[in-house]
């Protein structure tokens, strides 16, 4: 393990602070960036996640891509954890946190705006960063390759329906545009090149390959943590403006996404999945898309209301956190391996 993945944590928290400290210092240059977008999808982020998922596409190996099927209780587990229970435990928790816990301190208005905010994050499940996770925790690239595209597919069919059940309204219009050019960004994209990088360098050998890999393996961080720098400079002001108010959002979320892990994580081993393809399966669920959740925010309740400042919430405390799971996945592999 290199010094960027050692040490991962501390460049995530310096990035953090890096890019609070931008966004409040020179906050033109992130209203600039941040104009560089298209259907809610802001180039330069989409760059830097570009990086971090190319290093994890040249990994994938087609001919044991064909093989996933012979061991598909990672895939079911991944499916059941994202669409027939996250989205309903976070619109639970939503409900019980902000009609109740924190009623006193939220008006009621602000409090279902918050909880369709939250519902709209449990609805999303990530395509882009979990290929991130999935690298630091050694996980089978084609494994979790296959995780996201079949779980993208099935975005497409119920992400709308099962929104509006839980919004309670009858109308929930999904920014197509944002959906597919996500979609072909991090994941078609990366993977034709990852694809085209991977058959030239091995007829250079194998060896060759390998060597090219290992030298990709920090551009993934560098990306990660270009990705921090923005995601926290965009946000910086709505940080200082409303610190309460994040904190009260962050709870439920941190509740929902430990919650999520923890019950991947016992459904992972009691089907007795290996390491590699158990902390993929695991990290899929408990991470969000976050462009889509914010996009639909924006176009249903607006971009001030306090919908779209929940999913910004969970953009904000996605990356610690998921970095929190990425150790425990990592401390707890040898007894998952001895298991399986």
């Amino acid at each position: 393990m290199g010094i960027f993945e050692r040490f991962l944590s501390l460049w995530v928290a310096l990035a953090i602070a890096v890019g609070v400290g931008l966004g409040l210092t020179v906050p033109g240059l992130f209203q600039t960036v941040a104009l560089l977008e298209f259907a809610h999808v802001n180039g330069v982020v989409a760059l830097c996640i570009w990086v971090m998922i190319f290093p994890m596409m040249v990994q994938i190996d087609w001919h044991a891509v064909k093989n996933v099927g012979q061991k598909p209780q990672g895939l079911v587990l991944t499916l059941v954890i994202n669409w027939l229970i996250k989205p309903f435990t976070m619109a639970a928790l939503g409900v019980l946190f902000f009609k109740f816990l924190f009623a006193p301190w939220v008006d009621p208005q602000s409090a279902n705006e918050y909880i369709a905010g939250m519902i709209l994050l449990g609805v999303a499940p990530c395509t882009a960063m979990v290929f991130v996770w999935s690298q630091l925790v050694k996980g089978d690239p084609n494994y979790t390759l296959v995780q996201v595209s079949v779980n993208d597919l099935i975005m497409v069919v119920a992400f709308a329906p099962i929104a509006a059940f839980l919004l309670g309204v009858t109308d929930v219009t999904v920014p197509w545009e944002t959906l597919i050019l996500s979609t072909v960004l991090y994941v078609v994209l990366p993977l034709g090149a990852g694809m085209l990088a991977r058959r030239l360098w091995l007829r250079r050998g194998a060896a060759h390959l390998q060597q090219r890999v290992a030298q990709l393996k920090p551009l993934s961080v560098a990306g990660l943590i270009a990705t921090v720098v923005l995601l926290f400079g965009f946000q910086a002001q709505t940080m200082m403006d409303k610190p309460l108010v994040i904190a009260l959002i962050a709870v439920p979320l941190l509740v929902q996404t430990y919650g999520i892990f923890f019950i991947s994580w016992w459904g992972a081993r009691w089907l007795k999945l290996p390491h590699n393809v158990a902390g993929p399966a695991c990290l899929i669920g408990t991470s969000n898309f976050f462009e889509l959740a914010v996009a639909v925010a924006i176009s249903l309740f607006g971009l001030q209301s306090g919908a779209a400042l929940a999913t910004v919430v969970g953009v904000l405390v996605e990356v610690p956190v998921m970095l929190t799971l990425v150790a425990l996945i990592n401390r707890w592999a040898p007894r998952q391996d001895e298991q399986t």
